[in-house]
């Protein structure tokens, strides 16, 4: 799961930041409006976290920009402002959801996973594809309720995979979302990545969830569904190089 993090005061970003890699997300910083809105229309994030007090623009208007750009990317305002004007304000804007600082830990972490789950259209817990489920929790994959054991690369392109079924991604988004533009190795080692995954989804029996589109990327297809004619899968744009002032 890939997070744009606006946050300027830098020991609040870094605290929030290492608790959300500890969580096994990609993390990117911008401390400024400006440096977010630039950033969350290069990148295909899963969540924006977003401060209110910027030194720029207050919060409100970035979510206001996002929103009229037509960037649909959840917004999670996380601001030490209480009152309710702020919350039906934001909401009003366009945000997701709105957590006032200081905050559970475990409450934002199970506030963003939910916030991820309703946009990509899942409403329960875990993330269910035909026999496959993951639960983006505790990461466990099951197929027919047999567990999967995947690796951390592996485990990261299936949960990409399936938050965006139906969607082709080119090799170029898998590396962006595994790496973050930082000591990227060669294309290739996708095809590895997927080989192996596909290999440990086809021994629990889901070895025909993960399509190939020949000189496009790959694709997770839902068998329940009559998306898998892949001439109509709208393809993920490759991302931009990775903006210096972000942190992966």
């Amino acid at each position: 799961m890939r997070t744009l993090l606006v946050e300027d005061d830098l020991t609040t970003a870094r605290g929030v930041s290492m608790m959300l890699k500890a969580a096994s997300m990609m993390v990117d910083i911008a401390t400024t409006g400006e440096e977010a809105l630039e950033l969350a229309a290069l990148y295909d994030y899963d969540i924006v976290i977003l401060d209110l007090m910027l030194p720029d623009m207050e919060g409100y208007e970035v979510v206001r920009r996002l929103r009229g750009n037509r960037v649909e990317t959840p917004v999670l305002i996380l601001s030490g402002l209480s009152r309710p004007q702020a919350k039906v304000k934001g909401f009003g804007m366009g945000a997701d959801d709105f957590i006032t600082k200081p905050f559970d830990q475990q409450e934002l972490l199970a506030r963003i996973q939910a916030i991820v789950r309703r946009a990509k259209g899942f409403s329960q817990p875990t993330l269910s594809v035909g026999p496959l489920t993951l639960n983006l929790g505790s990461r466990e994959v099951r197929v027919d309720g047999r567990d999967v054991h995947l690796t951390g690369k592996e485990y990261a392109i299936l949960e990409l995979l399936t938050l965006r079924k139906g969607l082709v991604l080119t090799k170029e988004v898998f590396l962006n979302h595994l790496y973050g533009g930082i000591d990227e190795p060669e294309a290739k080692i996708i095809d590895v990545f997927i080989c192996k995954l596909r290999k440990k989804l086809a021994q629990a029996g889901a070895g025909e969830l993960i399509g190939t589109v020949w000189g496009r990327g790959y694709v997770l297809r839902d068998p329940n569904t009559l998306a898998n004619r892949f001439g109509g899968i709208p393809e993920v744009p490759a991302p931009a190089p990775l903006s210096a002032h972000a942190a992966a």
